[in-house]
């Protein structure tokens, strides 16, 4: 009779054993698939996310190294647009020198009409007594008439003129007793010397003491300047 009792006793408390085993097991199975279940739909939702966040990372960057090459390449352009402005500016400065130096060499070379303000200068004879005196030392001669005439063009004459007849740096003038020649054409006193420049500064240098017009009046020549605000001189090639 204890005996049964004690097997009945180890059956039943192997029963309770083996239910307690299956239920751990079964509970530890349960959730290991649901870890495993949100572990997997993590996975699955995640990635694509992760994927196309590094997707706009990347455009972005690309986008902002273009945006770099396009900034550079304006910044360029516009260097190479303000070099050709200063080159443009240049050219116009350089070409406007040019004209003026043209238009100062065709005045001197009296190939134009000249018109401006300047000085106008006067040489007569001086008078003598023909018995008594030698007239030659009371006459206009080319000498006086070259000092006049080189000082205004040191002194920036841009025209010359004597008696209305332009000359140039090659013309040529002779005296012949009272009258002089200037490029074969003959002139009778008085004569008068034009020029066009700055009316000041051409007075002024004719009137330097010690200068011209003290040398031409201990020359015994009555000499005149006259300052005008408008000289006109006649082209060279209208002359006959």
């Amino acid at each position: 009779m204890t005996k049964k009792v004690n097997d009945a006793y180890k059956k039943r408390g192997r029963s309770i054993l083996f239910s307690v085993v299956f239920l751990v097991l079964g509970f530890i199975l349960a959730f290991s698939y649901r870890t495993l279940g949100i572990n997997q739909e993590t996975d699955s939702t995640g990635s694509p996310a992760f994927n196309k966040e590094e997707d706009y990372r990347e455009g972005l960057i690309r986008q902002q190294e273009r945006n770099k090459e396009l900034t550079d390449e304006i910044a360029a352009k516009q260097e190479e647009i303000r070099e050709y402005e200063r080159s443009f500016s240049m050219g116009e400065k350089d070409h406007a020198s040019l004209v003026d130096e043209a238009k100062d060499l065709r005045l001197l070379l009296g190939v134009i009409p000249a018109i401006g303000q300047g000085v106008k200068v006067t040489l007569k004879d001086a008078d003598y007594d023909p018995v008594e005196q030698n007239p030659n030392d009371y006459i206009v001669h080319e000498s006086h008439i070259l000092r006049v005439v080189n000082e205004l063009r040191i002194s920036g004459a841009q025209g010359l003129a004597i008696n209305g007849h332009r000359i140039t740096s090659n013309s040529y003038i002779k005296c012949t007793g009272p009258v002089i020649t200037v490029d074969g054409r003959t002139y009778p006193a008085p004569f008068v010397i034009e020029a066009i420049g700055d009316m000041n500064v051409l007075s002024s240098a004719l009137h330097l003491k010690g200068g011209v017009i003290d040398s031409l009046i201990r020359d015994n020549i009555v000499v005149t300047t006259e300052q005008s605000k408008e000289i006109r001189l006649s082209a060279l090639r209208n002359e006959s």
